[in-house]
């Protein structure tokens, strides 16, 4: 029985290492004869792994997703891999927190001793990073409806909250008419969720800032706007918001908006106002820290806002003017 069960795991590890075999290589791979490998297939199906057979001359067997989840074979370093990302998974979306100490804990429990041992070792404590200000976690389903949609193609219509998560009424100024969009990709950054949607244009949407609305009308696919990683870190209008901090200021830079967008600071926002200039508007612990991060762009700034951030960049300007040329 010892025998049987260690064969029947290297066949399942074998068949989740690429997407076919054919019978004579599973058979050749595990030295052992054609029905003892069809035996074996059938052990694996009780225990509840989706095996599909593939008929024809280029035949043989595949590893499929099953209706439920049956024990998963990780080696080693898989289980750690996994155990260190379950306790390092941003909080992006609402009421996971639970699940992931739950498997974390199922993982944990069902490791062999030695790798426990190892486990003890790598128990983590997440610290904040207060630069990145993620946005507020997701409902789950509002995610699940624009995953599904981007994966089927089927439009979505969309309201767009405010940044609180309040939604506009009727006759507020900034109230706006739901629409109608194409979901095309999303995309995680600094721990917030992005949608790369088509709307009379392309534009990166927010998805903690919308409320979705499926539809079962499919929409013809597109070709995406090149690199969908630059062009979400390069888009200025992604509906980002200024982050809470004791000072914030803005100021108008002579450079274009995508290169602001790509390297400011998480928390700010970054507003075009031509080809070669953009403002900016951030936050920090001091004046002199909004003029530091400033300073970094190393180009021209004028029309700064407010006073008192002027200031402080005048100040740090003379502390700097005592260094050498």
């Amino acid at each position: 029985m010892a025998t049987t069960s260690r064969r029947a795991l290297q066949l399942l590890s074998l068949l989740a290492a690429r997407p076919q075999w054919s019978l004579p290589e599973l058979t050749e791979r595990l030295a052992v004869s054609a029905r003892t490998v069809t035996r074996d297939i059938e052990t694996l199906r009780e225990l509840g792994y989706a095996i599909t057979t593939v008929r024809g001359p280029g035949g043989g067997y595949r590893l499929g997703a099953g209706s439920a989840l049956p024990p998963l074979l990780l080696d080693d370093d898989q289980a750690l891999a996994v155990a260190v990302a379950l306790q390092t998974a941003p909080a992006t979306i609402f009421g996971l927190a639970d699940d992931t100490a739950r498997a974390l804990e199922t993982l944990t429990r069902a490791m062999p001793p030695r790798l426990r041992a190892a486990m003890g070792t790598l128990r983590l404590t997440q610290l904040r990073n207060y630069w990145e200000f993620p946005a507020p976690p997701i409902d789950p389903q509002d995610l699940a409806v624009v995953g599904a949609a981007v994966r089927r193609r089927h439009l979505l219509v969309v309201e767009v909250l405010r940044a609180d998560g309040t939604r506009p009424a009727p006759g507020d100024p900034d109230f706006a008419q739901a629409r109608r969009i194409e979901p095309h990709h999303l995309a995680v950054w600094a721990a917030r969720w992005y949608l790369v949607a088509w709307d009379e244009g392309w534009r990166v949407l927010r998805v903690d800032r919308l409320r979705p609305r499926a539809t079962t009308e499919p929409f013809p696919e597109r070709e995406l706007p090149g690199d969908v990683a630059a062009f979400v870190m390069t888009s200025p209008d992604r509906g980002d918001t200024p982050a809470a901090w004791q000072c914030t200021g803005s100021a108008r830079l002579a450079l274009p908006a995508e290169v602001v967008a790509r390297w400011a600071p998480g928390g700010s926002v970054v507003e075009q106002l031509d080809a070669g200039h953009c403002r900016m508007t951030l936050g920090a612990w001091s004046w002199a820290g909004i003029a530091g991060i400033l300073a970094t762009f190393d180009t021209e700034l004028t029309d700064v806002q407010p006073p008192e951030l002027t200031r402080a960049c005048a100040r740090i300007a003379q502390r700097w003017a005592h260094f050498p040329s």
